[in-house]
């Protein structure tokens, strides 16, 4: 691992660049378009995003108006949680591909396996066709990859009954403090790539006495040392911010290497970050 542009193969074949620019929670408008702006100026290539985050139009704005060319881009975004089926998950896709104003996506995850208004005796139904509309546009060029996002092994396994194409992402929560080792060990054994959203966890993480000392040890930054965790471990995670000091700084991942106690030290943590769950994408 050199720089931001370096890659992981997806089980398809389609490299994905190793660190991702995550937009969860970054407002519509300026503040969009300047984070996103920011973030090509630090030297990302992959930005990733989702239809529930409402700043679709205003990040295909920032890309357009960077220069940066398309070619050099890998553009993500995810499912609505109210498009679960096969003819309103095929119509989502046509609006994200027409908000990000681009002709197709990189890659297109489904958000969560199992919304609030969809979790009914059907449900596994509403999956798999769901599932099945991301296949189809896959097959005809509008998605360069297909995956998930929240998933568990029992999700995949509703997914195998039906697919003909087999997931290439899950995007899950992996941050020190927050390791699922048996959903990651699954994961890695269907080479499904592990993409780490909030990897920087919450506040609190910052405030982890262990964190702060190995900070200080390494001469790096709380989150810098969150990240380059993320990367040892293969994982691919998706930093975000609105402070154009923090993108840069988050950037700067591959001129030191945490060594193997440091590693150890971080799996260890328990319980640090918190998490408060949404009765919508509760898990199911």
């Amino acid at each position: 691992m050199k720089s931001l542009i370096d890659t992981y193969t997806l089980n398809n074949g389609i490299k994905i660049p190793i660190v991702g620019f995550g937009t969860w929670q970054t407002p519509d408008g300026a503040i969009a378009k300047v984070a996103v702006k920011s973030a090509l100026s630090s030297g990302y290539r992959h930005i990733d995003t989702a239809e529930m985050y409402g700043n679709e139009k205003s990040i295909g704005a920032a890309i357009k108006e960077s220069g940066v060319s398309r070619n050099s881009l890998f553009i993500t975004s995810k499912l609505s949680n109210s498009a679960h089926s096969y003819e309103k998950a095929t119509a989502a896709i046509e609006k994200s591909l027409k908000d990000l104003q681009v002709s197709s996506l990189d890659l297109f995850l489904i958000h969560w396996p199992n919304p609030k208004m969809f979790r009914d005796a059907d449900w596994e139904k509403h999956l798999q066709d769901t599932w099945r509309a991301l296949e189809d546009s896959y097959k005809a060029g509008k998605l360069k990859a297909i995956g998930v996002s929240n998933f568990k092994k029992h999700h995949f396994d509703i997914l195998k009954e039906t697919q003909t194409v087999k997931p290439m992402v899950n995007q899950i929560r992996i941050c020190p403090g927050d390791y699922n080792a048996q959903l990651i060990d699954y994961c890695k054994s269907e080479d499904i790539l592990l993409e780490a959203y909030s990897p920087l966890g919450t506040g609190k993480i910052f405030t982890d006495e262990t964190m702060k000392k190995l900070a200080e040890k390494n001469n790096r930054t709380v989150a810098q040392i969150c990240l380059r965790w993320s990367l040892q471990h293969g994982f691919l995670p998706l930093p975000k911010s609105i402070h154009e000091d923090r993108i840069e700084e988050n950037s700067h991942l591959f001129d030191f290497e945490l060594s193997a106690p440091d590693m150890s030290t971080i799996d260890s943590l328990k319980d640090i970050v918190g998490y408060v769950s949404d009765p919508d994408t509760a898990e199911f």
